[in-house]
Formats: C-alpha cells, sequence, structure tokens
C-alpha cells in the first residue's frame, strides 16, 4: 500500500509516494539520494543511519518514513551552514576520528545529539549524580556514543573530537 508524504530533510521539503514499509533511511538514500545516512546493519544496531529527528538522533533504519510527518530530518550534511562544516565535522578532520569515514556521518549526528542531551540536563547510564547537570567525562561520552559502532576502531580520536566540540560549545565542565 502507497502513502503520499512530505519529508523534510535539512531544510527542504520532498513530495514522496511511498511504499508504508518503507524506512527513513531507504527514502532518503533510494528516493532522495541523499547518501550521508548510512546502511550499515539495517537493524538499528550500529548507528551508521543515524540522523536527527526534530533535534533528537534516532536510527533511520528503525523509522518507517510515513510516521515522520511534519518533522525535520537532519543528516550530517544538513549541520553545515550557508556551505560551511559543522563543528563537529572541522573536530573530526582535525583529531583524525575516522579512518574509512563510512560510520562518520553517523557518529556525527549522534555526537550533535548527545551534546543536546547533555546540555539540556539529561543523564546517561553512567552519570555519576543525576540531580545534576551531566559532566561529559570521556567515560560519558563513551557511553553516549555507544550506540554508534566504528569498523575501523577510531574511538581514541572520535572521543576528543566530540569534547572539544562539547567544551567550545560550553557543555563540557
Amino acid at each position: 500500500m502507497d502513502s503520499e508524504i512530505t519529508l523534510r530533510v535539512d531544510g527542504a521539503a520532498h513530495e514522496l509516494t511511498v511504499d508504508v514499509r518503507t524506512t527513513l533511511l531507504d527514502a532518503l538514500r533510494e528516493r532522495l539520494r541523499i547518501t550521508s545516512p548510512k546502511k550499515g546493519c539495517d537493524h538499528g544496531q550500529c548507528g551508521a543511519c543515524t540522523v536527527l529527528l526534530d533535534g533528537r538522533r534516532v536510527n533511520s533504519c528503525l523509522v518507517l518514513a510515513v510516521t515522520v510527518g511534519e518533522s525535520e530530518v537532519t543528516t550530517s550534511d544538513g549541520l553545515a551552514v550557508d556551505g560551511e562544516p559543522h563543528a563537529l565535522h572541522r573536530s573530526f578532520v582535525d583529531r583524525d576520528a575516522f579512518q574509512c569515514g563510512y560510520c562518520t556521518p553517523g557518529q556525527i549526528c549522534s555526537a550533535a545529539g548527545m551534546i543536546a542531551e547533555a546540555r539540556a540536563g539529561w543523564p546517561s547510564a553512567v552519570t555519576a549524580d543525576v540531580t545534576e547537570a551531566p559532566n561529559l567525562t570521556d567515560a560519558e561520552i563513551r557511553e553516549r556514543m555507544s550506540g554508534n559502532l566504528c569498523r575501523c576502531a577510531a574511538y581514541a580520536h572520535i572521543v576528543p573530537a566530540v569534547a572539544a566540540v562539547a567544551e567550545a560549545e560550553g557543555v563540557r565542565r
């Protein structure tokens, strides 16, 4: 069964007719040719498909496109402003936080969402005191980013790349 939808992606509206079983990831990649989110496991376990849905990180392989409604989908490409890379893009490059780059767009979207969550005061499983704003220690960043896997094992560089941006934005204390 097909359904007509409007996907708002990176600030642009796209009219599509999709099968109701089409995932957001497949709509982005196959219908809109937006290749930033990657299909890794297609089971929500690797994070390569992570995008922001109204600012919250989601695995786009687990979200049906017909359920997105009027929400804004932001990909790693959409984090750039006026053609200028986002601070996370620059930090990943400056700190060599990728090797093959396959997971990088998902890592960056997850990091952007994670920093926003910490700024909002949301604790994680390793937050020492849940009554206070989270302190984005390396352990805290690793826990919050644990849903994003890197086949090349660039984790030693990913944590400092995320930490630098969080600190620059006044989130890491």
